[in-house]
């Protein structure tokens, strides 16, 4: 009995023994590694942790719709260190990752790593191979990470999310750049979120509609604004293409520029109502004023003709808009006087940035102009020479919707309309939307039965900026809005180098009609005309 006693005794005393030397060994030998283990696991989930800020989509009746939100993803990741055969291991996890076999082993091979990620947003059919084949060094967690809903759409209103040299995840391009510090939460505070202007259904629709036309014509690029010209709000932004913000991984860098913000061009005649807005507000034309078309105009040794490279005769300043007259705009510039036109130029906000919340914008140029050449201030008159962006276009347009005063282009909900300044009188916005009108009519294409619709195309030569002068390939734009006399939305279709280089009427302008009848519809808007010419 006492033999079993000294037994029992000696076993349990060399037992802890055995223990109390493994316990030292973790937490004095070994104590740095597994505190390092702990750290960098620890220090990449609070890397990785998002606590941003919802972004929301808003409709017309002021409900939300999560645009951008977090979402737990399985991440799957390895502590090198752990591993004993990277070369097997990497063999084992390559076909169930889809990633090279050669790139896994260099990774698995750092023997003093304690952290190598392999693959965020895993789904759970490798989440379950991986964990079926129990590998030793190889772990699966949770982490929150962006999700976009909607996919592409207004992928570059929103922009995207990525990590920075340091590790940090920051915002990358639109509102997820702008409002980067009021998104990004911390451990103990989440991001605010944003409500933004945009209605998903108006976006939906302005998608598809440039999405059809850009095939249609096999062209390079097309995009599309929709704004409330009374607010300055917009209430859709697309531009093709586009990408997946999901997935920004797969897609080149020159896909998530803006062109409606950060890319300038030559808008083309579709500029002429902001030259005849000039020349009626300074007083020096009126929409009845005539002038005899020649079919041609030569300023300092250059010769202008007609798009269409015919002579009207006698024509009146609404005649000019109805038909795009190159040689009337010039009258009316020249009537209206060089100073006068600049000044309404600017007035509309041209060679400035609008203040748009949104990051990168460029201002255009009206450079051209400063020289005082009689032919440059002759091919501005119609939209050539000088450069704006599409938001600088459509918020000129609204300008004249709205009874003459230029508008910050607002993004956010809880933003307040700003007036940037007053570019014209009531009467004389009236008086060029009447015009506008006119022009509508009687080309017919963007006509909408029982409303008045007030719009303007433009055809612009892309500038060839290797050999100088203009390429054979066209950008067609169109701007418009309705009813015309008291205006919900005004919208712009733009569209570069379409196959054929057709004109505008035939690509942007029922893009256009067909637009404008989805808003009419969606807003419940009553006629405003009974005739149905």
């Amino acid at each position: 009995m006492k033999y079993k006693f000294w037994t029992i005794r000696l076993f349990f005393t060399a037992f802890f023994i055995v223990l109390i030397a493994q316990i030292y060994s973790i937490q004095i030998n070994k104590g740095d590694y597994y505190a390092q283990k702990v750290q960098a696991q620890e220090g990449i989930n609070d890397s990785f942790k998002l606590s941003r800020g919802v972004i929301y989509f808003t409709d017309k009746n002021n409900n939300p719709t999560p645009a951008v939100l977090n979402k737990d993803y399985a991440v799957i990741y390895s502590v090198p260190k752990e591993i004993k055969d990277p070369l097997t291991t990497s063999r084992l996890l390559a076909p169930i990752l889809e990633l090279d076999e050669t790139g896994i082993e260099k990774l698995l091979s750092k023997s003093n790593d304690l952290y190598e990620l392999l693959l965020e947003k895993a789904d759970s059919s490798q989440v379950n191979q991986i964990k079926s084949l129990n590998l030793k060094g190889i772990y699966i967690r949770n982490e929150s990470f962006r999700y976009y809903p909607f996919g592409r759409m207004a992928s570059h209103f929103l922009g995207f999310i990525s990590s920075s040299q340091d590790g940090s995840l920051t915002g990358k391009y639109g509102l997820e750049l702008q409002f980067n510090e009021k998104l990004k939460g911390t451990p103990s505070k989440n991001g605010d979120s944003l409500y933004t202007t945009i209605d998903r259904s108006i976006q939906s629709e302005s998608e598809k509609t440039i999405a059809k036309l850009m095939e249609e014509w096999q062209a390079d690029s097309a995009g599309i604004i929709v704004q409330d010209p009374y607010s300055g709000k917009i209430l859709a932004m697309a531009s093709l293409p586009d990408f997946d913000p999901n997935q920004y991984n797969l897609y080149n860098i020159k896909d998530f520029i803006n062109p409606l913000v950060q890319l300038i061009y030559e808008p083309g005649s579709v500029f002429k109502p902001l030259t005849m807005s000039a020349g009626i507000d300074s007083g020096k034309i009126t929409p009845q004023t005539t002038y005899t078309d020649t079919g041609f105009v030569t300023l300092n040794k250059r010769t202008i003709r007609n798009w269409d490279l015919k002579s009207y005769g006698l024509q009146t300043m609404t005649n000019v808009l109805e038909r795009s007259l190159n040689t009337g705009s010039i009258f009316a510039e020249r009537t209206t006087g060089h100073q006068i036109f600049y000044d309404y130029v600017k007035k509309f906000g041209l060679g400035e940035k609008t203040g748009i919340s949104l990051p990168g914008e460029i201002k255009g140029s009206t450079k051209t102009l400063d020289g005082g050449k009689d032919i440059n201030y002759a091919t501005a008159s119609f939209g050539q020479g000088i450069s704006a962006t599409p938001l600088q276009m459509i918020s000129a347009f609204s300008a004249i919707a709205n009874g003459g005063v230029l508008m910050k282009p607002l993004i956010l909900q809880d933003e307040q309309p700003k007036a940037i300044q007053r570019v014209m009188s009531p009467e004389t916005s009236k008086k060029v939307a009447q015009m506008m009108v006119s022009a509508v009519d009687v080309n017919i294409l963007a006509h909408i039965n029982q409303y008045n619709v007030a719009g303007k195309t433009g055809t612009a030569f892309i500038p060839d900026f290797n050999k100088g002068g203009y390429t054979d390939n066209v950008i067609n734009t169109y701007i418009g809005f309705a009813p015309a006399f008291n205006p919900r939305f005004t919208i712009l279709v733009k569209l570069e180098n379409p196959s054929g280089a057709p004109l505008a009427g035939q690509t942007v302008v029922p893009a256009f009609k067909k637009m404008s009848e989805f808003l009419l519809n969606y807003y419940g808007i009553a006629p405003d005309r009974e005739t149905t010419q």
